[in-house]
């Protein structure tokens, strides 16, 4: 039987690239221009793994709990906001100047995608490069010997990766919410199993699906949700495995 849920598979993403780029920036960034016995240092370093590795772990909870890896893509998002502002504080505290948004260097690193894309005949893009590979084409930023470049140039990677992660959070919210965890799929497999089992075969106690109860809208099979928002926030219920056709609950 295959997996209900893909897992894994995080090392082609762009958002975790992104995050290397990120850590690995971070790293000779302070090894460079901080005490790296520093407490700023660590943190600095601490944040920008965080980032990256929870990426990784949420991909791989993603087999078992909807939940859980949302929750570490969450503390990745907030890993790297954290990071933003250690970046955005190096250069106030030493008057150093911030890109803003809009200028020519914030431009040529955020366009470096786009570039390296126009520039391929076979519209191929940095996710099919090695992270040697990714890190040269941003190696004119990264490796400056002006602190100032090398921070702006994080900053700017630290926002597309933040982009990239507020997409995929709300992508799996949406899902979540559509489709159910991996609780509600297992239940719905279960379903589609018993539904091709022997009709004159006998209920069998032991087994959860054959106390599921009818749809009270249309008397196909319920599923077993948890509610996401409001009063009822976290808790189970029974909805219509027609759903969105038929919205159909049942208390559990």
């Amino acid at each position: 039987m295959p997996k209900l849920r893909p897992s894994g598979g995080y090392r082609d993403t762009a958002s975790f690239q992104t995050a290397t780029l990120i850590y690995d920036a971070t790293w000779w960034f302070c090894e460079k221009f901080l005490d790296p016995r520093s407490r700023t240092a660590d943190q600095m370093v601490q944040a920008a793994r965080s980032g990256r590795q929870n990426i990784a772990e949420g991909s791989r909870a993603a087999a078992t709990s909807s939940q859980t890896e949302l929750r570490l893509l969450n503390v990745a998002r907030a890993s790297l906001e954290e990071l933003l502002l250690d970046f955005e504080d190096f250069l106030r505290h030493r008057h150093l100047p911030q890109w803003p948004p809009d200028a020519p260097e914030a431009l040529a690193v955020r366009n470096v995608p786009r570039r390296f894309k126009q520039d391929q005949a076979d519209q191929s893009d940095l996710t099919d490069l090695t992270d040697q590979q990714r890190w040269a084409l941003y190696a004119p930023w990264l490796e400056h010997a002006d602190p100032a470049v090398r921070a702006n140039a994080t900053i700017c990677l630290i926002h597309q990766a933040n982009f990239l992660l507020d997409q995929q959070i709300a992508a799996l919210e949406k899902a979540f919410v559509e489709g159910g965890g991996y609780s509600e799929q297992l239940a719905a497999a279960r379903l589609a199993h018993r539904s091709r089992r022997d009709p004159t075969d006998p209920p069998d106690p032991s087994d959860p699906s054959d106390r599921i109860p009818p749809c009270p809208k249309c008397g196909r099979p319920m599923v077993l949700r948890t509610a996401q928002k409001g009063r009822n926030a976290g808790r189970q219920f029974w909805g219509c495995s027609g759903y969105p056709d038929c919205k159909g609950l049942v208390e559990n």
